[in-house]
């Protein structure tokens, strides 16, 4: 076994957020390799500006209290969590070039690569999800 979690981040909202940062910070606080790789719409959870007002999907906005009442972390704090749980991030190099962006539009700590860079870290992980 080799004790990786391999996760790939391809839509952007609140909810996905959640999904990708909770499976990342469980796995990687029981000492487990983790590695997200963000493409398309999954660049908003890691983008200096979208992470921190990601939108709650149409007719859920009372789970926004429920997130509140239960002490759950924002995405900005989640984000802050799995870097320091050493959660590796990847950005897309493709879809940034594509939308023209740039490693400096993300959170710090980011490696830019291409499927190739994720590919090779996800070829023998026990677990692989995608949101």
């Amino acid at each position: 076994m080799s004790n990786k979690v391999a996760i790939i981040a391809s839509n952007g909202g609140m909810f996905d957020a959640y999904k990708v940062f909770n499976i990342a910070t469980a796995a990687a606080s029981t000492d487990q390799e983790v590695a997200i790789f963000f493409t398309f719409e999954g660049l908003n959870l890691i983008h200096k500006e979208a992470h921190k007002q990601l939108a709650m999907p149409e007719g859920k906005e009372q789970i926004a209290e429920g997130f509140k009442e239960a002490n759950v972390p924002g995405i900005p704090e989640l984000v802050e969590m799995a870097q320091e749980l050493g959660v590796r991030f990847i950005g897309c190099q493709m879809t940034m070039d594509v939308m023209g962006l740039e490693k400096k539009d993300f959170v710090d700590g980011i490696e830019v690569g291409g499927a190739v860079t994720f590919l090779e870290f996800a070829k023998d992980a026990d677990v692989t999800l995608t949101f």
